[in-house]
C-alpha cells in the first residue's frame, strides 16, 4: 500500500496558476459589462453633457476619465476617489472645462463646446488586479453650422423641386404646341389644294337620257339670262358684253370731175395695140 505524500510547492504553484488565469479573465468580461450613455445624444454647443457610467461594481476603489485615444498623464481629465473628502482630483487634460464628478463614475461636462469632441475613456479600478474599462466617442456640434446646413439643404431641396416643375411644365407646352400647329397645318394645306385642283364634275348618270359626255368650260363672254326666267322677285342680271371691234377704214373720196379727166386724157395704151391691115 502506497502512501501518498503532499508536496506544499505543487499547491501554492497551482494556486498560482489558478488565481493569475482568473485576474486575466475578470478584466475582459468586466470591461464588457461596463458601458457610457451619453445624455443628449446629439449635444450642441454650450449644452451640459452627461456621460453616466453603467454596470459599475458596488465596491470601487477610484474612477479616471481620459480624453483621447491614449490612457496617460496628457490626457487624463480628472480622478475621482469615493472615499476621500475630495474625492476629485483635475489632470493635465482638464484645462479650462468645467466637470463634476460623481461617486457612481458618471461626469457631466457643463457648456460643451465643439473642441471638447474626442474619444472620452474611464477606467474603474476595483482592485489592484481588476480593472474595468470604457470608452465612448463625442461629437459636439455648432448650431449655427447645423442650422445653415439646414436652410442651405432646404435652399436646395427647393431649388430641384421648383426646377422639376418649371421642366414638366415647358415640356408639356411645347408638346402642346406641336400638336396644335402640326394639326393646323395639316387643315390649311389640304383645303385650298384639293379645290384648286378638283376639276368641274360631269354628269354621266343614266337617268337624263343622253349619253353624251358633257363638260363645262368657262364662257369667255358675259352672258344675259332670258327674260322669261326673270321672277318677280329677282331683278334680271344683265351682263356687260366687251366693246365691238373698231370699222375698217375708209376710202379716200374721189373728186366729182375724174370722169372728165379720163376723157381728156385717154389711156394710150388700147389704142398701142391695133395693129392695122393692108
Amino acid at each position: 500500500m502506497e502512501i501518498q505524500t503532499w508536496m506544499p510547492g505543487c499547491f501554492s504553484k497551482g494556486l498560482l496558476f489558478s488565481a493569475l488565469f482568473l485576474a486575466l479573465r475578470l478584466p475582459q468580461g468586466s470591461q464588457a459589462a461596463l458601458h457610457i450613455q451619453m445624455i443628449p445624444e446629439q449635444p450642441q454647443k454650450n449644452q451640459d453633457l452627461l456621460l453616466s457610467l453603467h454596470g459599475v461594481p458596488s465596491t470601487v476603489q477610484d474612477f479616471i476619465w481620459y480624453l483621447g485615444e491614449e490612457t496617460s498623464g496628457g490626457t487624463r481629465l480628472f480622478s475621482y476617489i469615493p472615499g476621500l473628502p475630495r474625492p476629485q482630483r483635475d489632470g493635465n487634460a482638464m484645462g479650462q472645462r468645467d466637470i463634476v464628478g460623481f461617486p457612481n463614475g458618471s461626469m457631466l461636462l457643463r457648456g460643451a463646446q465643439p473642441s471638447d469632441s474626442g474619444t472620452y475613456q474611464v477606467a474603474a479600478t476595483v482592485n489592484p488586479a481588476w480593472t474595468m474599462k470604457a470608452k465612448i466617442d463625442v461629437q459636439v456640434a455648432d448650431a449655427r453650422k447645423v442650422s445653415s446646413l439646414l436652410s442651405a439643404n432646404a435652399g436646395i431641396t427647393a431649388a430641384i423641386i421648383v426646377g422639376s416643375l418649371v421642366v414638366g411644365s415647358l415640356l408639356l407646352c411645347g408638346i402642346a404646341y406641336l400638336l396644335v400647329t402640326g394639326r393646323h397645318r395639316h387643315r390649311k394645306g389640304q383645303s385650298p389644294r384639293n379645290t384648286a385642283t378638283e376639276k368641274p364634275e360631269v354628269n354621266m348618270s343614266p337617268e337624263s337620257g343622253d349619253s353624251n359626255i358633257y363638260e363645262v368650260m368657262p364662257s369667255p363672254v358675259f352672258l344675259v339670262s332670258p327674260i322669261s326666267d326673270t321672277e318677280p322677285g329677282n331683278p334680271p342680271v344683265v351682263s356687260v358684253s366687251p366693246p365691238p371691234p373698231p370699222p375698217p377704214a375708209s376710202q379716200e373720196p374721189q373728186p366729182e370731175n375724174q370722169h372728165y379727166q379720163d376723157l381728156l386724157n385717154p389711156d394710150p395704151a388700147p389704142y398701142c395695140q391695133l395693129v392695122p391691115t393692108s
